[in-house]
């Protein structure tokens, strides 16, 4: 008798993880990340986003930069070509970019994918020149979502299934605080998405409501801090 056999993909490395993601995330995180930076850099400067994916953060900042500079595990199809690229695997090494090199460093949804999130961040304070800013967005596991998951089958749903091992390290908004805190930022604010989706359902709650109960009803989260 044949028994059909569904094909698993190789998740073993960095760079098949990553193309799960297809190097995008979702306009309410760009703009999430649009507002954040708006009342803190003054212009100017250089933006470095790591793990840019296909770049979709600049157009939404472009005006508040006058260069953009992408690094990632590999080059997604689709970032433009005029970028420019570092490739890095940031799971064991560093971004080959100098000491203090951006303005502002931004992480959009990518400290999820990694193995360890504190070198990571501190690879990022290590790249910000003082008095610079630095963002990371992240799924938000205290959402209603995120918390009737963990009650429900004992895991987010953002880490589970096929989700995973693209999504590695689930971080609560207290992680994230003390990551700050131990890297040494100053100024440090957490802000959320106000969009998530309803359990159980592709739809979304209304945006009153977000905007009332943000961190309950946000599928994402971000945290800002200021290098010393």
């Amino acid at each position: 008798m044949f028994v059909w056999e569904r094909e698993v993909p190789d998740l073993t490395t960095t760079e098949a993880r990553a193309a799960l993601s297809r190097g995008t995330s979702s306009d309410p995180i760009y703009r999430m990340v649009r507002d954040a930076l708006a009342g803190r850099h003054p212009g100017g400067g250089t933006l470095l986003d790591v793990g840019c994916g296909v770049g979709e953060i600049w157009p939404h900042v472009s005006d508040q930069f006058a260069h953009y500079v992408g690094a990632d595990v590999m080059r997604h199809e689709g970032l433009p070509v005029d970028v420019e690229f570092h490739s890095v695997n940031l799971d064991t090494g560093q971004v080959p970019l100098p000491d203090e090199f951006a303005d502002v460093v931004a992480a959009i949804e990518t400290i999820e994918h990694l193995e360890n999130p504190r070198s990571f961040a501190r690879e990022l304070t290590r790249l910000l020149k003082p008095g610079g800013w630095v963002v990371m967005t992240t799924p938000n596991q205290l959402s209603l979502l995120g918390k009737l998951g963990l009650l429900l089958r004992n895991e987010f749903p953002a880490f589970r299934g096929l989700n995973y091992p693209a999504h590695l390290t689930a971080l609560l908004e207290i992680d994230l605080r003390r990551i700050a805190g131990e890297c040494g930022w100053s100024d440090v604010s957490i802000t959320f998405s106000g969009k998530g989706r309803f359990p159980g359902t592709a739809r979304h709650w209304p945006r009153r409501l977000s905007r009332w109960f943000p961190r309950l009803l946000s599928d994402n989260v971000l945290v800002v801090g200021r290098k010393r």
